[in-house]
């Protein structure tokens, strides 16, 4: 006979056993590594799409499948985050694929607050870009942990030996490469898998489909097969390995997750390389969700009643409804599609009637969620970046920070009679965090001063505005580079001053902006006494 207790013993077991199925990551890198196309190559392995985007050929490539804006496609970068789950064997998989432009990486530092792990991809020629180090240690600082991808290996490059090198030497991370390339970039004839002690265990070796649009066949061959089979190359990739053994560069689960190592990877996602190995390494090592504390330092576990967490909110994806969809990630319980929660910021219930997972344009109705799982939720019009929803248990969590602008520009209708949907579509970018929007009386409503960190963002913002609401707009550049948060007092004054303007933010922050690093030190001098404090580069 079953006990009483039963079915609420199973409850949080079976949650539990969700949530151990879970892996959330981001892939993070720098414009042009590849990302996009990894995104999809992953997915390909996981047999969610039969055929990858990109096929062979610059000038004939296709828009991936998970870039869905226009201007993506046309340019052939990522400019927004997109979120994708796909089972993968036991598991389920959520990756969100983020911007690799540096004036879109605030988008970036949303997703990094909504994963566990982080893919950190290099591209083979060029090793650790400027990006790539500014994303590494947002993670770092946020305590993710990450596996290193050495992409691009079908191509001339660095030696691997060279490149793990420079990751020890500009970012302090120790790799333990978990396979190593067999054959010089530009040769990548497969991949020697790391045994204890640096010991080569096997030999996968790939071969190239047409174009790299499908699955690349594997062979595994014994150590004693490939010396038979490639001869010196092989004798160089064990000799590598067992030099990196003898430098402690083997794999330490612990230090991994303490951010200490990152287990390295080199594949080509173009031709699907070395995919499959990064999918398993995911599964194998990148840790499971865990709770997180709310805004008073609380503790809230993955079994606590449903919480979830609003990082990244995205208009226009579905013209012919223009709907609003904001991404949350699930921290704590069960979701269930048409339960009524409650947002943490206003107190308010809010319905998930429509509740979705997103891959690229594609969408498909979500009954049931998990911590760690990504849910699109429709028409959330009350919802932003950093808000809370929860059931039962009230928590709300910190929010999340916003970047310190160097950009700025006014922004007008080119008609007078566009004035309402003008209005309405800055409101609308303004709360997806597309820019931040600054107010003052002396410009007023008709021309509000767009905040961005890169230029591309404000590309982004004329492109939705006539796109989704027919407004042609004009932008004129401020002569602005410095912004710093200040106080009602500090602001009467430095009003005052040349040079100098005081907006108000959408959040209500007070931000003095200055022309110059000279022009601010002037000020600091001659008014010693004003509040300017500094907004740091990364965030808030």
């Amino acid at each position: 006979m079953t006990s009483p207790t039963t079915p609420t013993d199973t409850v949080p077991r079976r949650l539990a056993e969700e949530v151990a199925r879970r892996r959330t990551f981001a892939v993070i890198s720098h414009p042009d590594a590849g990302k996009s196309t990894l995104t999809e190559a992953l997915a390909l392995h996981a047999k969610v799409i039969s055929e990858a985007g990109a096929i062979h050929g610059k000038s004939g490539r296709k828009s991936t499948v998970s870039d869905w804006m226009e201007m993506e496609k046309a340019r052939g970068i990522s400019v927004s985050s997109t979120a994708l789950q796909f089972e993968y064997g036991d598991c389920v998989i959520n990756l969100v694929d983020t911007p690799g432009h540096s004036d879109f990486s605030e988008d970036t530092y949303r997703v990094l607050t909504a994963v566990d792990a982080a893919v950190m991809l290099i591209d083979a020629a060029k090793g650790l870009e400027p990006q790539t180090l500014k994303l590494f240690q947002v993670a770092r600082d946020r305590g993710i942990p990450v596996i290193t991808v050495i992409n691009k290996w079908d191509r001339p490059g660095q030696a691997p030996l060279e490149l793990l090198d420079e990751i020890v030497d500009r970012i302090g991370l120790t790799p333990t490469p978990l396979f190593l390339p067999v054959g010089i970039a530009g040769d990548f004839r497969g991949l020697l898998r790391r045994g204890e002690e640096g010991t080569a265990t096997e030999y996968i070796h790939f071969t190239r489909t047409a174009g790299g649009a499908t699955i690349a066949p594997e062979e595994s061959y014994t150590p004693e097969q490939a010396l038979q089979r490639e001869g010196d190359v092989w004798v160089t990739a064990a000799e590598e390995s067992e030099l990196l053994s003898a430098a402690g560069q083997d794999h330490d689960e612990e230090l991994f997750l303490a951010g200490h190592t990152s287990p390295v990877i080199y594949a080509s996602a173009m031709l699907n390389f070395g995919v499959r190995q990064i999918l398993d390494t995911l599964v194998e090592l990148a840790p499971p969700p865990h709770g997180r504390k709310d805004v008073n330092g609380n503790p809230r576990g993955t079994t606590d009643p449903f919480s979830a967490v609003i990082f990244k909110v995205q208009a226009g994806m579905d013209t012919a409804h223009r709907d609003r969809l904001a991404f949350m990630r699930v921290v704590s319980g069960e979701f269930e599609r048409g339960m009524v929660v409650t947002h943490a910021q206003t107190g308010r219930p809010f319905a998930t009637k429509y509740a979705l997972t997103v891959f690229g344009r594609e969408r498909t109705t979500v009954d049931t969620a998990y911590p760690g799982d990504v849910v699109g939720l429709v028409n959330a019009n009350a919802l932003a970046p950093g808000h809370t929803l929860y059931a039962e248990k009230k928590v709300e969590y910190p929010p999340i920070p916003s970047f310190a602008p160097e950009h700025f520009a006014t922004l007008r209708a080119h008609t007078a009679d566009k004035y309402k949907q003008f209005r309405k579509a800055i409101d609308q970018l303004d709360s997806e965090g597309v820019v931040q929007v600054l107010r003052n009386d002396l410009r007023g409503d008709a021309s509000p001063v767009l905040a961005a960190v890169g230029p591309m963002q404000f590309e982004v913002v004329t492109a939705r505005m006539l796109s989704e609401y027919s407004v042609k707009t004009h932008l004129d550049r401020l002569p602005y580079s410095l912004a710093r948060r200040t106080d009602p007092e500090s602001a009467v004054e430095l009003a005052r001053q040349r040079g100098v303007e005081v907006f108000t933010r959408t959040d209500g922050v007070l931000l003095a902006l200055f022309g110059d690093k000279w022009k601010l030190a002037y000020v600091q001098k001659e008014l010693p006494n004003l509040t300017l404090e500094p907004l740091v580069a990364g965030a808030e």
